[in-house]
């Protein structure tokens, strides 16, 4: 096993929202303390994860035919230095599609394409040598590497008959790694329960209250918690559609290796999602933001951005992004949405087609830096209209923090804005204003930003 050191992963204060008005603050009520069982374990040499920013480095239907995982190793060189903390990599096991399949109906959790099973050795995205040689690479550049875990249901199971749900099902599961063998005693219904919280597309819904399951899951010292990080390398896990099971799951799951935790709980609400983040204990992608910059940006009333996110609650276990391989609705002014999750809190989460192949890399990768650099501590609200937003972010753990103005007019917009600086210059560190005002004694200055576009402005 590799040497891990101990670290404590807090990027940002607790939020309570009080309102999001004109000259409103999103005000820092307490600190949320990290409990014990919260504590994360980051591998020797690797970034902290939420130091930077995340990759998703795949899209749905990636080019089939076993390569994806050497096109990615070729790039995280290039997304190291340009910044990322993490990879996210899509379901890396067999699955019933088997070179076809994008992971999402698991069949061997510990096939990850050295078995010929489900049509296939390889999986979709290549070989178990290629794994491990893509993590081993990403590692070597301190990233983190994080696996898509499906532990809802599964896939691929040979019939039986099953008196428990009055037909055959199939729910035999004998993989060629002759780990994790199941049946129907181990899927809803069994003998002792009916259901958990949520079935997905017909497909055999793992029962987790099952001790074997359990076993399996993330107790034995071969489970597939403890085999994906301490054998395979991985650093983290994305749980997938955790609305189908308790968040008692997930937690289990994660707390079993003190790996970094993330669950997909889609839902726009942000106090539905402050919840669940609290039973996990661990992060949540932030829908509540995605669907509130949705109606911003593309809807063209940037006062959607007053709304309440999963940020704005809690920011230590706020995922943003933009888009994601299941859905992209921020189809205009995307750029403007990269630029408020970047300069905002939250742990920000890049999309592998906006950054590789939609959008200007360059843009991209300057926000990034503005993130890694300049964006610390909390946020006050300075501005907010239809067409205009600004924010302030105050600085705090050696950032100097930041001022961030959007506009979603077609045409050049100024505003007279207070600062936490007095007498100082100024820069536009996006290179879209041309201006190096002074902020005068009172900390007031004078900014602009772009038609469609952004600026973000700190010391010089």
């Amino acid at each position: 096993m590799k040497t891990f050191k101990f670290i404590y992963f807090l990027l940002a204060v607790s939020f309570i929202v009080i309102s999001c008005g004109k000259d409103e603050v999103f005000d820092s009520v307490e600190q949320e303390s990290v409990k014990p069982e919260e504590l994360i374990y980051t591998r020797a040499g690797l970034k902290s994860i939420g130091s930077g920013v995340m990759m998703q480095a795949f899209y749905w239907d990636v080019p089939a035919g076993g390569t994806w995982w050497n096109v990615v190793k070729g790039k995280v060189n290039s997304w190291s230095n340009a910044g990322v903390d993490a990879i996210w990599l899509p379901p890396v096991s067999k699955a019933q599609n088997g070179p076809f399949s994008m992971g999402y109906d698991p069949f061997d959790y510990y096939d990850f394409g050295q078995y010929n099973q489900m049509g296939s050795t390889e999986t979709r995205f290549g070989s178990k040598s290629e794994l491990e040689s893509l993590i081993s690479s990403a590692h070597n550049k301190g990233l983190n590497v994080i696996a898509d875990i499906v532990i809802n249901h599964n896939s691929g199971g040979d019939l039986e008959p099953n008196e428990f749900a009055g037909k055959d099902t199939y729910t035999k599961f004998n993989p060629l790694s002759n780990k994790f063998d199941r049946t129907k005693y181990d899927f809803h219904p069994n003998e002792a329960y009916n259901s958990d919280s949520g079935f997905f597309g017909g497909f055999p819904d793992l029962s987790h209250n099952k001790a074997y399951v359990q076993d399996w899951l993330w107790k034995r010292s071969n489970s597939v918690a403890k085999y994906y990080k301490n054998t395979m390398g991985f650093d983290g896990y994305r749980f997938d559609y955790v609305k189908g099971f308790a968040p008692w799951v997930a937690k289990e799951f994660r707390q079993s290796t003190g790996a970094f935790g993330i669950g997909e709980y889609w839902d726009g609400n942000a106090n539905t999602l402050k919840w669940w983040t609290d039973q996990a204990q661990m992060s949540a992608f932030d829908f509540a933001c995605y669907y509130k910059m949705r109606d911003a940006f593309v809807g063209n009333n940037l006062n959607a951005l007053s709304g309440d996110m999963l940020w704005k609650r809690n920011a230590s276990r706020a995922v943003t992004f933009v888009a994601n391989h299941d859905t992209d609705e921020i189809y205009t002014n995307k750029l403007l949405a990269y630029a408020y999750i970047l300069t905002h809190e939250g742990y920000p989460a890049l999309f592998y087609r906006d950054y590789e192949e939609w959008l200007s890399k360059s843009k991209l990768n300057n926000l990034i830096w503005i993130h890694n650099n300049l964006a610390g501590g909390n946020t006050s609200n300075l501005w907010t209209d239809n067409d205009e937003y600004i924010a302030r972010r105050n600085g705090g753990g050696g950032k100097n923090g930041l001022i961030v103005y959007i506009n979603n007019s077609n045409s050049w917009k100024e505003r007279w804005i207070q600062t936490n600086w007095s007498n100082r210059t100024i820069k536009d560190y996006t290179g879209n204003s041309g201006w190096e005002p002074t902020t005068q004694g009172g900390k007031w200055v004078k900014i602009q930003a772009p038609p469609k576009g952004y600026t973000v402005w700190s010391l010089k």
